[in-house]
């Protein structure tokens, strides 16, 4: 197993770790229904994808 041969300063760790920033999550819009949905995914309001009814609508 690889063993570190020096210890890693604040500022290397520090920098490394502000890539690990959260971000929002991507949304389309459905084309049925006009409201935000994860793309690739049914719509959870009208229960579509790709324009067929797949899933009973959830209300």
């Amino acid at each position: 197993m690889a063993v570190p041969k020096r210890r890693m300063s604040r500022s290397n760790t520090r920098h490394r770790r502000a890539k690990w920033k959260a971000k929002a999550p991507v949304l389309t819009t459905c084309p049925q229904c006009r409201e935000p949905k994860l793309p690739h995914t049914a719509c959870p309001t009208c229960g579509t994808y790709r324009r067929r009814q797949v899933i009973e609508p959830s209300a």
